[in-house]
């Protein structure tokens, strides 16, 4: 893994990161980052949610079963880019870490993308303010927990925004 070049771009962004922690990473705002990440890993709370709704609300099976497919689609495409590109997740003594990863690799973040590609999916069924608390939280919680760097967040919210286009129209091309 390479090593973050004093005064870089990883530098500024954990400065940033720091900040924002120091800012809101107290108890109940880390308690509840630690949540969404636990519910957004291997994007498997957007995996229950679309199964659910596609159970439970048999007249928009469609579109539940489409957001759940561009969630896992979504946290597939970042767990291969994340192999391809190797950055390593945030190393600064300012920055603290508050919950465990499976890997350590950086960019993009998985959460970002499942979490962008099941909200811009799922808009239809649970409105546009929801759909944005739920991105806007799990890209957040992402940086107070300390495990990514915002330009991780980043690129993961437009790679969902990516996986949530290309299922919608895979899928549309499809039903015709």
């Amino acid at each position: 893994m390479r090593k973050a070049t004093p005064g870089g771009w990883d530098d500024r962004e954990a400065a940033l990161i720091a900040a924002t922690q120091h800012a809101i990473a107290r108890g109940p705002t880390v308690t509840a980052a630690r949540l969404a990440s636990h519910w957004g890993e291997h994007s498997w709370g957007w995996l229950a949610t679309a199964a659910t709704g596609a159970l439970v609300d048999p007249t928009r099976r469609e579109i539940w079963l489409r957001a759940g497919v561009a969630a896992f689609t979504a946290h597939a495409g970042a767990v291969v880019v994340k192999r391809l590109v190797r950055r390593p997740r945030p190393c600064s003594d300012a920055v603290a870490v508050h919950v465990g990863t499976p890997s350590r690799l950086s960019f993009p973040s998985a959460h970002a993308a499942s979490t962008t590609a099941f909200a811009l999916s799922a808009a239809p069924v649970i409105g546009v303010p929801v759909a944005s608390l739920a991105l806007g939280a799990m890209a957040l919680s992402r940086i107070v927990l300390g495990v990514h760097y915002p330009t991780d967040v980043l690129a993961g919210a437009a790679l969902g925004a990516v996986a949530a286009l290309g299922t919608s129209r895979l899928l549309e091309g499809r039903a015709r």
